[in-house]
């Protein structure tokens, strides 16, 4: 049994290994197999599940929203799945492992079970890549062993669309959350650009989102209404470092701000359901052609193909539209509005 090359062992570091092996041999066992099983285990070791899912991670960050900085894509496996499995070697983890893992979460909440899963498949792939023996067929398995979820998903709480002038009309303070909430109103976007909105991305009556702010991941023009711009223009005198929206000791305002405002006036409703007001409202009370109402919300529709061929953002009819919804918002208008898609 070799114990490492003349040169690189010193006489006494050989004479220490020699006796430390002479020692397994006394225990009836085979130095030289033993020395293998130990380094098998340090080479699985180096292959834990925790190790492989941050490599796999970090593969695919270029095509997150802000290189995955936000946590979404990681954290079903980082609060659901690594606590538990996290040390063992991916090589080992079976079907059983997985679904005696996620059971306890699998029917209370199903959505967040399911995206865990999803990344775990990722990450069993990336371990093949690796060249890994993994089951790839192991998150299969546990579905069919923990079978449908009896979640039922639920829809944020929309206000209707009816009602919305009314709200709006009470968001009349002046303060930074008050003005923040009108223009999510006015604009239909999500929490997060509005949050974040900078003077740097407002060009008159046109708000440019940048791609790393939006969840396509798209830049988006937004066609600011008279009233828009009237309740930018108020927010100015708030501004911090560019930002619209500061919160009182630094960066910029919570999702939880807006959110407590309707709780404490005991309403179902949330901030991110005016997006599904303005959409009902499309539907319901205007002709504004498919493409043109989701496209407001920065959605896609048609196919690839479809898609590629057509190159517009409908920003000329959006800014008709967000004008009418303005008006509708503000009291101003209840007629029924026609537009046609160009």
């Amino acid at each position: 049994m070799g114990l490492g090359a003349l040169s690189a062992v010193s006489l006494k570091e050989a004479r220490e290994e020699a006796e430390k092996w002479r020692a397994v041999a006394r225990q009836g066992k085979d130095p030289i197999k033993e020395r293998e099983r130990i380094r098998r285990e340090a080479a699985k070791a180096d292959h834990t599940l925790t190790v492989v899912a941050k490599e796999a991670f970090a593969a695919r960050q270029a095509e997150l929203k802000d290189d995955g900085k936000a946590g979404r894509w990681f954290s079903p496996l980082e609060l659901h799945v690594l606590p538990k499995l996290g040390n063992v070697p991916i090589e080992e983890i079976d079907q059983q492992d997985i679904k005696n893992t996620l059971a306890p979460i699998w029917h209370s909440k199903g959505e967040t079970a399911k995206k865990a899963m999803n990344r775990l498949g990722i990450v069993f792939r990336h371990g093949a890549a690796m060249g890994l023996d993994v089951d790839l067929q192991a998150t299969m398995k546990a579905k069919a062993l923990l079978g449908k979820s009896r979640q039922v998903r639920k829809n944020i709480p929309a206000m209707p669309w009816g009602e919305v002038p009314t709200f709006y009309e009470s968001l009349d303070d002046g303060s930074v959350t008050h003005l923040a909430f009108r223009l999510l109103i006015l604009t239909a976007v999500r929490s997060r650009p509005l949050r974040f909105i900078h003077l740097d991305e407002l060009h008159g009556d046109t708000w440019v989102i940048p791609a790393d702010k939006m969840k396509t991941g798209k830049e988006f023009h937004v066609p600011l209404s008279s009233e828009a711009q009237r309740i930018i223009e108020q927010a100015a005198a708030f501004e911090r470092d560019g930002y619209l929206f500061p919160n009182v000791r630094k960066g910029v305002i919570s999702d939880a701000n807006m959110s407590r405002l309707m709780e404490r006036q005991e309403l179902e409703a949330r901030p991110h359901g005016f997006r599904s007001s303005f959409r009902t409202w499309c539907a319901e009370a205007t002709d504004t052609p498919r493409e043109v109402a989701e496209m407001a919300l920065a959605h896609e529709t048609g196919s690839k193909v479809e898609r590629t061929y057509r190159r517009t953002d409908f920003l000329e009819q959006r800014r008709v539209l967000m004008e009418r919804w303005a008006q509708h918002v503000t009291g101003q208008s209840a007629e029924v509005v026609k537009l046609v898609a160009k």
